[in-house]
């Protein structure tokens, strides 16, 4: 299904998860997908 505890979210540092090619924020829904360079 997806990762938990993985990459912080940038804007409220909690786990996003990573389905597909998108990390999720459970806050913010998604915040990168493969298009955007990741730190």
């Amino acid at each position: 299904m997806s990762d938990a505890g993985g990459r912080p979210c940038p804007i409220c540092e909690r786990p996003m998860t990573h389905r597909h090619c998108k990390y999720v924020c459970p806050e913010h829904g998604v915040v990168y997908d493969c298009a955007d360079t990741f730190y």
